[in-house]
């Protein structure tokens, strides 16, 4: 009788932007209640999630590790750890080593920012040499589309459509791609929602990262000029495609879910939208899922 080899299991995780606007606090009790192997926690404004002392308080209070660190990249955290972005992405690592976390997650530099945009390639290889083994996993982005203008949603979307997936006049924030393989890095995230918005094919981007994708943010987008982070399976995008092509070939990454809930009106709305996107992940990773998740415990 020929035994299959054992896949990899692949841990799930609840990036703590996923509850937005409650707060870091939320995410960890939100990912104890669902079942989830842990959070990837975003450094923003909030100043418990600056603090990594605290953030190890909540992991041991509600039982759930912290697999990522996601960089306080964004333009409104441009404050957040200072303004040098060589000292705020080697203070994530450090953050990460300190939390157990084995991945951080990273834009690819603002275009304004000459001198990062120069040493970001040479800058993740040296900070990943010197960790102990942190991975720094190099986010793909999208345009910033000028159809936005004329409806940022359905209209938009049926525009990349008629386009065969091209995302038309467009200017892009990131220097040199937002397309972080056509630099070329050790490691990197592919994002779904950023998928749809940039009309990338996500199964090819998928295939050029190669050995290299080490981390998944798990949404979907329809293709509109805005950033919509939809429930996986809610889109057109060929998640569950690529999610099974990866467990196959024996993807030994993270994948984390990163949704919008900000117009979910109760706990239990949110806390559906994050067990959809749970059960999602496992089903397509090969993982069985929890059959009856505890409500969460507040609002």
């Amino acid at each position: 009788m020929t035994v299959s080899p054992r896949l990899p299991t692949v841990p799930v995780g609840l990036s703590t932007a996923s509850v937005y606007p409650q707060n870091t606090e939320s995410a960890f009790r939100f990912a104890a209640d669902l079942g989830y192997d842990g959070v990837e926690l975003m450094v923003w404004a909030e100043p418990i999630s600056q603090d990594p002392a605290a953030i190890r308080r909540l992991s041991r209070r509600y039982g759930v590790s912290v697999l990522a660190v996601h960089a306080p990249c964004l333009l409104i955290t441009q404050r957040v750890w200072g303004s040098d972005p060589v000292a705020k992405l080697a203070r994530t690592v450090h953050a990460a080593e300190s939390l157990g976390a084995r991945t951080v997650v990273v834009h690819p530099p603002f275009r304004w920012q000459r001198a990062y945009v120069e040493g970001f390639a040479a800058q993740t290889g040296e900070l990943e040499e010197a960790s102990d083994g942190v991975v720094v996993a190099v986010e793909n982005m999208f345009p910033m589309r000028l159809d936005r203008l004329f409806g940022a949603v359905t209209g938009s979307a049926r525009r990349l459509e008629r386009r065969g997936g091209r995302p038309g006049l467009g200017v892009s924030a990131f220097a040199p791609s937002y397309d972080p393989t056509d630099v070329g890095f050790a490691h990197y995230t592919l994002d779904f929602s950023h998928t749809a918005t940039s009309g990338l094919d996500a199964v090819d981007l998928a295939d050029r990262m190669g050995r290299g994708l080490a981390h998944f943010h798990l949404a979907d987008g329809r293709g509109a000029s805005v950033d919509e982070h939809l429930v996986p399976g809610d889109g057109t995008q060929p998640v569950a495609q690529v999610l099974r092509r990866v467990a196959e070939r024996g993807f030994d990454g993270q994948a984390v879910v990163e949704i919008n809930t900000q117009n979910a009106r109760t706990a239990a709305e949110r806390a559906t939208a994050l067990e959809r996107s749970l059960a999602f992940a496992r089903t397509h990773l090969g993982r069985p899922t929890r059959s009856a998740p505890a409500e969460p415990s507040t609002s």
